[in-house]
């Protein structure tokens, strides 16, 4: 291989060029002194890191430099911000310690690195470590926002710069930014961040679908362009005359937005038809700024024909992030929809860069509904989780929601997400008025606590002093809040029982003559498949664990020396299977490897497919698709646990795979679909099912096929079938662990 030659003369002034860039960015919120301390910061990660390279071969300062631009540029952050951008990596990844940058920096700095510094230390091995990681680091967003800014900033750059990373690196990193740092970027209203973040992912975990787009957007750029043109024209000159200054522009959606309405409306491309937006921003003054919205509006819709249903007033009702606009869908020339988004400056500002513009127009806007969703995470994280998985889960769930506006008896406005329950409302309020709720008014009409609201609906809660939390609650409330205020009241009462169980159980354990020690408890609780001896207990106060279970318990103890980390080492044992075959790759297919592997039904992966490999707790290696629509929770969950995996070209073997088609009705059409599988293409049929509704076809087919090549060319012979609009492959939505 060639010796690649570093030119560090070059190197050196790329440095330079790349710090004076970034002065450049800062311009507009330098203070004094802020210089010095920014040469401060630099000089420290320019010494820290310079012995080290990206898996690029660039000299690793480059991704402080630009983590830092992006923090400055893009997301508007000050010179505090850049300070800790720049020396994000240097405790990690350094000899310098927390407590050398506090004597340097300060003690807000060391606070904010901190929160950027990984978890390091010991955990239970079934538990996720980046789950861990970003609890640790949400738990610095109660003190500043800034840890999570700077974090958004470090992941989009090195989504940026992925393409030298390993395959299953990239999947890894790939699917946990779809899978919590593209939510968090939109909660936090960074609306660019968010679609380049998902963009990204998607280039990683589905390329193809991703190049496929890309070069469809590429092929009808300038068409795009001139249409945009003669659609902006009219409205220029009209917003002129009425005297607003405006700037109107056209952007093409996100790859992520498109492949999305492609998937859920199961269309084509060319069917997409808001493949761009058009914006309208206005200099206005902010006493003038609704009005002159709403007459910019007035303007456009005079000129274009409105959708009715299309209407989104989000200037009137903010969104929860502080997002303004003002959004409709016109009927442009050659009767193609188009989306026409009418903001001010102060507006698109907050749009663009979240978080941070809020704080710049504060003042103005005082109960902001940021303000109010970061105490909203703050109340979450003061009763955390002993589970960081679940309450990544529900944190989640609370990221990507659209919000409903509820109002209470007194006329109070409160938001919630989309599909709130009246038990959420009660939440919401306050968490007594939750625990002790038995049902709701809505609208002065009596309902249960499990009644979905609906934007607009005025709630009363009804309550009695005999109700408790229950179990089922759980899956009655929608937001994360409710979540973890009946979880600590569950759990509380567990405590309670568990503590009478602790006593029966171990006079039940002297009677059998089992010494009541730790280890033996363990043992029990993985024999019973519990997931704490806490469970243990309380079962055995329920009476759900007697005496006869626990002999059969001394019976088998007996007979086989039960392992309590049977698990991990099943997961040690797997994957050091597949590394002694000298590879780190599972070859399914491969006759020679043994390993007890199956297919997902979830994705039906088939030879072609991009795959990997997910060590279950009792199914061996599950082979999921890298697009599943479960993967990004594994990989970003249990990244311990993914194998790395591909297919061996063996033609022979027959892999089910399921057909969604849809079509216009006709005499004959399912004889000509079944010609072509099982004469032209000789695929057997596993099963058929087929619905008619007003002269629309509706079917989906489960067949047995060889490859992607041999699926992709059967749905094309399908698609020239008359009648038949879509052929689709299709995922069902199941998930093992």
């Amino acid at each position: 291989m060639k010796e690649i030659v570093i030119d560090l003369e070059a190197e050196k002034k790329e440095i330079l060029k790349r710090y004076r860039a970034l002065l450049r960015a800062c311009k507009p919120t330098l203070q004094k002194g802020d210089k010095q301390m920014i040469r401060k910061a630099f000089d420290m990660a320019l010494e820290s890191h310079k012995d080290m390279r990206r898996k690029s071969g660039e000299p690793y300062i480059y991704h402080p430099i630009a983590v830092a631009q992006i923090a400055a540029e893009e997301i508007g952050l000050g010179t505090t911000s850049i300070v800790c951008a720049l020396l994000h990596d240097v405790v990690e990844d350094t000899d310098v310690s927390l407590l050398d940058i506090e004597l340097i920096f300060g003690k807000k700095v060391s606070k904010i690195i901190d929160g950027l510094t990984k978890i390091s230390g010991i955990f239970d091995p079934n538990s996720s470590i980046q789950a861990e990681n970003f609890r640790k680091m949400l738990l610095t967003l109660a003190d500043d926002v800034r840890v999570i800014l700077i974090k958004l900033a470090d992941r989009l750059h090195n989504m940026r710069t992925m393409d030298f990373m390993p395959r299953d690196k990239q999947l890894k990193i790939a699917s946990e930014t779809s899978y919590l740092y593209a939510p968090l970027a939109h909660r936090l209203g960074l609306y660019a961040i968010k679609s380049e973040l998902e963009d990204l992912s998607m280039k990683y975990t589905d390329q193809d679908t991703y190049k496929f787009i890309a070069k469809k957007l590429n092929e009808k750029k300038a068409e795009r362009e001139r249409y945009i043109i003669e659609f902006i024209e009219p409205i220029e000159e009209i917003l002129k005359e009425q005297g607003l200054d405006a700037h109107i522009f056209g952007r093409p959606k996100s790859i992520h937005s498109i492949w999305n309405k492609m998937r859920k409306k199961s269309t084509p491309f060319e069917e997409v038809y808001d493949l761009f937006a058009i914006r309208i921003i206005i200099n206005s003054k902010p006493e003038f700024e609704k009005a002159d919205c709403w007459k910019a509006y007035s303007i456009v819709t005079d000129l274009y024909r409105p959708n009715p249903d299309r209407l989104r007033d989000w200037i009137s009702s903010p969104k929860g992030n502080g997002y303004e606009s003002l959004h409709t869908t016109v009927m442009g020339p050659k009767g193609q929809w188009v989306e026409v988004q009418i903001r001010t400056t102060r507006m698109n500002e907050i749009a663009e860069k979240g978080f941070a513009a809020h704080w710049k127009y504060k003042e103005s806007n005082s109960d902001n509904g940021l303000d109010q969703w970061i105490q909203k995470v703050r109340d979450i994280l003061s009763n955390p989780e002993s589970n960081a998985l679940d309450f990544v889960a529900d944190f989640k769930m609370n990221l990507f929601s659209d919000e409903i506006f509820i109002f209470t008896p007194k006329g109070a406005l409160i938001q919630l997400p989309q599909g709130a329950t009246a038990l959420d409302f009660a939440f919401e309020i306050h968490s007594d008025l939750g625990a002790s709720c038995i049902g709701a008014k809505v609208n002065h009409k009596l309902v249960p606590i499990s009644h979905i609201l609906q934007n607009g609906d005025q709630v009363e809660i009804i309550t009695s002093t005999k109700q408790t939390p229950k179990e089922d609650w759980l899956n009655i409330v929608k937001t994360a809040k409710a979540k973890s205020k009946i979880k600590s009241s569950l759990k509380e009462e567990k405590r309670r029982v568990a503590e009478d169980g602790k006593e029966i159980l171990e006079r039940k354990l002297k009677s059998l003559k089992i010494t009541y020690n730790t280890d033996n408890l363990n043992k029990l609780a993985y024999y019973f498949k519990l997931p704490s001896t806490q469970d243990l207990f309380y079962n055995v106060a329920k009476e759900e664990i007697d005496i006869k279970d626990l002999k059969e318990f001394a019976v088998s103890e007996k007979s086989n020396e039960l392992g309590l980390n049977h698990f991990n080492s099943h997961v040690e044992g797997l994957v050091k299977k597949i590394n002694k075959k000298g590879q780190e790759t599972l070859l399914i297919g491969d006759e020679l490897q043994k390993i007890d592997y199956t297919l997902s039904p979830c994705c039906n992966p088939i030879p072609g497919d991009d795959v990997f490999g997910f060590v279950t707790v009792s199914d061996g290696i599950k082979i999921h698709r890298s697009n599943c629509p479960n993967a990004a929770s594994l990989m970003a969950n249990y990244a311990y646990r993914i194998v790395k995996a591909k297919w061996t070209s063996q033609k022979e073997l027959a892999f089910l795979t399921g057909l969604s088609i849809v079509g216009i009705d006709d005499v004959g059409l399912v004889n000509r679909i079944t010609k072509v599988i099982s004469e032209d293409f000789k695929i057997n049929i596993r099963s058929i099912t087929i619905s008619s509704n007003e002269g629309i076809f509706e079917g989906s087919i489960m067949i047995f096929v060889n490859s992607t090549e041999h699926l992709e060319a059967l749905i094309k012979r399908l698609k020239q079938i008359k009648g038949i609009t879509a052929v689709n492959r299709f995922e069902s939505e199941v998930i093992t662990q």
